[in-house]
């Protein structure tokens, strides 16, 4: 295949992407359940699902549209009745299953993109500035190549200062340190919050805090002001989501996929196998008429 049809193809694989937002692929590898929220950004509409439950080993894709920003996080410690009322230890989203436009209440890990149109980029952290409750990677999988992954894989529990420290409850953690508390959140002064006269890079400085989370972390924001080691941008088709990683920041490989309404399934007819080396899947009608382009390339 000559370079004019290689350019021809990428460009293809770009307009899919573009007018088709992303998927993202949630992955539960903790030893206990979670219950992910998903929270979009102010004009753009919501994922199918704003929270469910995601059972040890299961995975969900949920699509996104082009422009789409918001966040998603897990959350541990759950209780909802059959009508979707209750509350969670961490992560906690208005006291119900689905969050509806509520956010992560502190201190919880969150996962924040903002989903490119046509051949714009997205643009995409994990953060901890609002404190953490459970580990995360998230590697994309790009149109072009590869794309950075980011995340915090560390257990920043396990060496939380004790005045930053929200323990007990269960969510596989009973009577221990459960989540880790920003400095903002616990002292609620400006130098940590990046507030007052501290509202600019020239005066916010990382803290002794902060510097813990950013050691154990590098790739993740620790602090306000925290963009030039921990914002990256990526044309990517699906961002693969991983709670509580393993050592080497992947998943098992026996995890399997679970059934929640509202989210896509890799099963589902409307996402297709098209190209299994790199396992690309795009929306059905327009899977077609790449198989066609592709039969003219080769």
């Amino acid at each position: 295949m000559d370079s004019g049809s290689i350019f021809l193809l990428l460009g293809v694989l770009s307009s899919f992407s573009g007018a088709y937002g992303c998927v993202f692929t949630i992955t539960n590898n903790c030893p206990h359940p979670i219950w992910p929220g998903t929270l979009s950004g102010a004009g753009t509409p919501p994922l199918p699902t704003t929270g469910f439950l995601l059972n040890s080993g299961q995975s969900v894709r949920i699509p996104s549209t082009p422009g789409w920003s918001g966040r998603i996080w897990g959350r541990t410690g759950c209780n909802f009745d059959a009508s979707g009322i209750g509350k969670c230890q961490t992560g906690d989203c208005g006291g119900r299953l689905e969050c509806d436009g509520n956010g992560a209440t502190p201190p919880a890990s969150l996962f924040e993109i903002t989903v490119g149109t046509g051949d714009d980029k997205d643009f995409y952290d994990v953060s901890i500035v609002d404190g953490y409750n459970l580990p995360l990677v998230v590697v994309p999988r790009g149109v072009f190549g590869p794309c950075n992954a980011t995340g915090c894989a560390s257990d920043l529990n396990l060496g939380c200062p004790k005045e930053l420290q929200v323990v007990g409850g269960d969510g596989g953690q009973a009577g221990g340190v459960v989540a880790c508390k920003s400095a903002c959140e616990a002292f609620g002064l400006d130098q940590y919050c990046c507030s007052g006269q501290f509202a600019n890079p020239t005066t916010c400085h990382p803290s002794i805090y902060s510097s813990i989370f950013k050691h154990a972390c590098p790739k993740a924001y620790s602090y306000a002001y925290d963009d030039g080691t921990s914002t990256f941008t990526c044309k990517a088709y699906d961002y693969t989501i991983v709670f509580c990683p393993d050592a080497d920041g992947t998943k098992k490989a026996s995890n399997e996929t679970t059934s929640n309404p509202g989210i896509e399934e890799p099963s589902n007819g409307e996402f297709i196998h098209l190209v299994s080396s790199s396992n690309i899947r795009l929306p059905f009608p327009l899977a077609v008429v790449l198989l066609i382009v592709i039969n003219i390339l080769f």
